[in-house]
């Protein structure tokens, strides 16, 4: 098959299967805002390399390059490759159907069930939840998946995101994706902008990636006209004490870094700079400062075996063994690092994973959200797949025929029959804890190939037989999946929106003189602010801000706060209806008593680790997991392929879903 790359190595418990680079994610240095994302540099110097001492962990950190990239054996872009398969022509018809059974209605078993009941086969998709697909895509609101409910808030035109939030214009399958669906997608405000300032134009931006071979895949408008609003910088830095704009942080950072104890040489500099500083050093290996100061990407042969070397290097560090031993920080900068820049919870987990994902969520690059909710997105598929779902089917057994394997106790496959046999129990509709009992009824569905997108936190509790192979099964055992909490308030009035006068007039149309009590409590500045989100070191932690206004509606639903690891454990512990008097409480040392006045005693709630199907938001490495489990992850047994973000390299993105899905439809159709 096109883009398979032989690749043999020894592992413990035996030799590695053929690994198919089409599970690799990509990753923003091959996108086409390389140079937007890449951060300047002065005289970063080239990081000390280490002998290579272990020839075969060698080949493995190459074969992780290729995959962290999308580079296949001949050089080629597998990026566009998914992009065509995906959004220009879809897959080859088939002249072999094949009976395809697919456990997950999620974006990944969504997309690859789609490309393959396009391609001729017939497909079979087994949900657990009874009430909803879309897996940890899911949106608070009135919809199909909220059918027989109370409104998530008072108002029902009021919506907010439970999991996926936000889309980068990096991440091309999901842009274009959205677009061919027919969805409509607008600014996602990541940083607050100044109201009045861009310009709609007469139509959006066109999905645009630009490949290392020169290609260039475009889909969509041209974006005539069309100017993003100019950048504010107002929302709040609140630690030890201390409250600071982000705007006025930048410049002078002294009284916030001043909380932490930081030494007098780091006193001046903001902590995504000291950060960005200590991190240039690793982007030397795969990257060069080019003539105007932005990030140039090395030729594709060292490209590789620079992010190769990053990955043999490095992959055994955790954040925190990073920063303090590697690039000599002190505790206090590591501190002041981890709590303005999102790293306290996973300091223990890999360095890897942080350093990807500073590429990722980043300041400067554009990022965009579906109106009416990211649901919208599994939802448009719905019409084309409702017949092919089968809900509230939990898979609790499987049986696979692989004559690699002993086979000698299976009763419902073999090798003249069917090839996967999957045994489900229907349950109470609801993917949250302790919701219910389990309904004792089974149902059995058989197939000749399966593909599993659950997350291999919820297939741990699965009887699977055979044994698949060690190294599936330690993968299946050891990859950890992170904990990520959110906790939404719903408020009648926008006022974070507000001026001080705005503030006078509002309280005091709900009582005379209410605006003096608060001012009397508190004098709290007002935040006077459109999107984007800020930071504190209370529990809350992150709070984000709606980018749009529903029309007709004067309030909003705020992420009061968005945590995640230990972070997040801090909220799993409480009951959910117990979490909205902490989390507004949280709110109010940053932005003012006075805020209670707009809020509506309404609130949703999500704790991915506390979901019974999911087990945790998404795969997060802890240190050398990625050199030690990744390449087998995704590696097929038998007649079995797995596919979803743990499968990718880009962990918690519906982009790494995405090509995960195409491609394991790849593997399955040829």
């Amino acid at each position: 098959m096109r883009g398979m790359d032989q690749i043999d190595h020894q592992a413990t418990g035996g030799t590695m299967k053929r690994r198919s680079l089409f599970a690799a994610a990509g990753l923003v240095a091959a996108t086409p805002v390389v140079t937007q994302l890449a951060l300047p540099t002065t005289a970063s110097a080239m990081a000390p390399v280490k002998p290579r001492s272990d020839e075969d962990r060698w080949q493995r950190c190459v074969a992780l390059a290729r995959d962290l990239l999308l580079i296949g054996p001949g050089n080629e872009d597998l990026k566009l490759e998914y992009l065509r398969v995906l959004i220009d022509e879809g897959l080859p018809k088939t002249t072999h159907p094949k009976r395809v059974l697919v456990v997950g209605a999620g974006i990944t078993g969504l997309v690859s069930g789609m490309l393959l009941k396009r391609a001729g086969h017939d497909v079979t998709i087994l949900e657990a939840n009874a009430s909803r697909i879309g897996g940890r895509i899911k949106t608070f609101r009135r919809g199909p998946e909220w059918a027989g409910k109370p409104d998530p808030f008072t108002d029902p035109a009021q919506f907010a995101e439970a999991g996926a939030m936000r889309i980068p214009d990096f991440h091309p399958l999901t842009m274009a994706l959205i677009d061919k669906l027919g969805l409509k997608r607008r600014l996602f405000y990541n940083v607050d902008i100044k109201p009045g300032t861009g310009s709609p134009g007469k139509s959006l931006p066109p999905v645009e990636y630009r490949s290392f071979t020169g290609t260039v895949w475009k889909r969509g408008g041209s974006g005539e006209g069309f100017v993003a609003p100019e950048v504010a910088n107002r929302t709040w830095i609140n630690t030890n004490g201390e409250r600071t704009r982000r705007a006025d942080y930048s410049v002078a950072p002294q009284d916030i870094n001043a909380g932490f104890g930081v030494s007098d040489e780091e006193l001046k500099t903001t902590a995504g700079a000291l950060l960005d500083k200590v991190l240039d050093p690793v982007r030397d290996y795969y990257s060069y400062v080019g003539a105007d100061g932005q990030r140039v990407n090395k030729p594709v042969g060292e490209w590789i075996e620079g992010w190769a070397q990053v990955i043999y290097d490095l992959d055994g560090y955790s954040m925190s063994g990073y920063l303090s031993e590697y690039a000599g920080l002190g505790e206090r900068a590591v501190d002041l690092i981890g709590t303005l820049e999102n790293l306290t919870s996973r300091m223990p987990l890999a360095f890897m994973h942080s350093f990807l994902t500073r590429s990722l969520v980043d300041a400067r690059a554009r990022y965009w959200e579906i109106e009416g909710g990211t649901a919208m997105l599994p939802y448009a598929m719905l019409p084309e797949m409702e017949r092919d779902i089968r809900m509230n089917e939990r898979m609790i057994r499987m049986e696979y025929w692989d004559q690699e394997r002993d086979t000698s106790a299976l009763e419902h496959v073999s090798a003249n029959g069917d090839k996967v046999w999957v045994e489900t129990t229907t349950e109470n509709g609801t993917d949250e804890l302790c919701a219910g009992e389990t309904v004792q009824k089974t149902r059995s569905f058989t197939a000749d190939t399966a593909i599993v997108t659950i997350p291999f936190s919820a297939l741990r509790h699965v009887q699977i037989s055979p044994l698949m192979s060690y190294v599936k099964r330690r993968a299946i055992i050891e990859l950890h999946y992170d904990s990520a909490t959110k906790v939404l308030l719903e408020f009648n009035r926008r006022w974070w929106e507000f001026t001080e006068d705005q503030w006078r007039e509002e309280l005091n149309a709900i009582k005379p003189g209410l605006y003096d009590h608060y001012r009397k409590l508190d004098k709290t500045e007002a935040t006077t602010v459109v999107g984007g989100g800020s930071v504190t070191d209370n529990p809350n932690r992150f709070t984000y801000f709606p980018s749009h206004p529903v029309p007709g509606s004067p309030g909003g639903v705020v992420l009061a706060s968005y945590s995640w690891a230990d972070d997040a454990s801090k909220w799993d512990a409480m009951h959910d209806d117990e979490r909205y008097a902490y989390a507004l409480r949280g709110m109010q040392s940053v932005f003012g008593k006075r805020i209670e006045a707009f809020y509506t005693q309404k609130g949703q709630t999500q704790s991915w680790l506390r979901n019974r199907y999911a087990f945790g938001e998404a795969a997060v490495f802890t240190p050398r997991q990625l050199t030690e489990l990744h390449l087998d992850i995704g590696t097929p047994e038998g007649p079995v392929h797995f596919a979803g973000e743990h499968t990718s390299l880009k962990h918690a993105w519906i982009e790494g879903s995405l090509e995960s899905a195409v491609r394991v439809a790849l593997e399955v159709n040829s």
